[in-house]
């Protein structure tokens, strides 16, 4: 994978407390990880919707980040 970035956000508390129940259940998971899949897998629908018929760089590469963090050791 690539260098990562920070980012530093704020989310609603019902969101936070979400995710802090599913990394409860999911131990192998940690916080960044749930956030690059879901912003991976929204940017590569996003991508998808707009260009359905064309292959794009950037839904491939968005692709590949969240293959690779969905299974990631």
């Amino acid at each position: 994978m690539a260098t990562p970035i920070s980012i530093l956000t704020e989310i609603p508390e019902e969101l936070h407390g979400s995710l802090r129940n599913y990394l409860d259940c999911h131990p192998t998971w940690d916080q960044d990880q749930v956030i690059t899949a879901a912003l991976s897998l929204f940017l590569l629908k996003s991508y998808s919707s707009q260009f359905p018929h064309e292959e794009n760089g950037e839904s491939q590469v968005c692709a590949r980040v969240y293959l690779e963090t969905l299974f990631q050791t």
